[in-house]
């Protein structure tokens, strides 16, 4: 009876600590949307810019801080000026893309949805491949 407990007790314990270590898995491409995030806010083009992926950096090197025009201009303002925002579920669709959710307050306290493609770039890291807002219904605090 006790090993039984003992062992129910041990795989709760494991239950508990999976979903902080999926959360740790993801930590790399988070880093890199709060980066991008952080920099957008910042109005830092080169810096937003070193978080796209390569399609992007070599579209825009010569002018970073066109980025940031591109970005607000292709409907993304609610990003680039958001109060704040949260990481929701993400996929593996690769070993070397992953689909990332990502929940924005905008700055009318709006609530917006960001599905975020990420790819694991050779000598790169993480960059952003691309991503697709639409507004959430709802009003964010």
């Amino acid at each position: 009876m006790r090993a039984i407990l003992a062992l129910m007790m041990m795989m709760m314990m494991m239950a508990l600590t999976l979903p902080a270590a999926g959360q740790d898995d993801a930590a790399p491409w988070q880093a890199v949307v709060s980066g991008q995030i952080g920099a957008l806010h910042e109005q830092d083009g080169p810096r937003a810019l070193s978080f796209a992926s390569e399609g992007f950096r070599t579209q825009f090197a010569e002018q970073p801080e066109a980025f940031l025009i591109a970005v607000e201009a292709s409907g993304y303002g609610p990003i680039v000026y958001s109060r704040s925002h949260s990481f929701g579920s993400f996929e593996r669709v690769s070993a070397s893309v992953v689909a990332q959710v990502v929940k924005f307050v905008g700055p009318d306290q709006s609530l917006y949805e960001a599905l975020y493609q990420l790819g694991d770039e050779p000598g790169q890291g993480w960059r952003v491949l691309g991503v697709a807002l639409r507004k959430a219904p709802g009003i964010g605090i």
